[in-house]
């Protein structure tokens, strides 16, 4: 996660457990002169619009006092939704067994993109088949990673 994304998870994070949900994690997305921070909150009893508006509430108002981000963006709050995304280690943990798509920082055989099922987590290290073939991805090297929905 970038320097920017980590200060911004701790300094939000405290704000939307204030509101009793949890805040898997956030990415901040630049697009020229207009950014948006997007947040994903998940909750046991799931997700609702009124949550997602209390949370924007909660947040905004820190983002106001602590003006951590130069320049305009837009906030969103969201739901993980199907092909949620996976932000922390023990997200990685709960998704084993699971078909995984991961973007890394660095190419491993040649490859940044990787789609197949999440065998396991050994330590910091991600086990994946991959086409038929074991690939092990550290998690450092990580970008971005999301759960494929699977539809029978």
């Amino acid at each position: 996660m970038a320097k920017l994304e980590t200060q911004l998870t701790i300094m939000l994070e405290p704000a939307v457990e204030a509101t009793g949900l949890e805040l898997l994690g956030l990415e901040l997305v630049r697009a020229g002169r207009q950014s948006v921070l997007r947040l994903y909150i998940d909750h046991e009893n799931g997700i609702t619009v009124d949550d997602c508006a209390e949370v924007s509430r909660q947040v905004s108002a820190v983002l106001d006092v602590e003006d951590p981000i130069a320049g305009e963006y837009n906030l969103e709050v969201s739901s993980p939704g199907m092909d949620r995304p996976l932000f922390k280690l023990p997200h990685y943990e709960e998704a084993v067994g699971q078909l995984v798509s991961l973007q890394t920082v660095l190419p491993i055989n040649g490859r940044r993109k990787f789609k197949g099922a999440l065998q396991a987590v050994n330590g910091d290290t991600l086990q994946l088949d991959v086409d038929g073939e074991e690939t092990l991805i550290a998690f450092n090297n990580v970008r971005k990673g999301n759960i494929v929905p699977v539809f029978d």
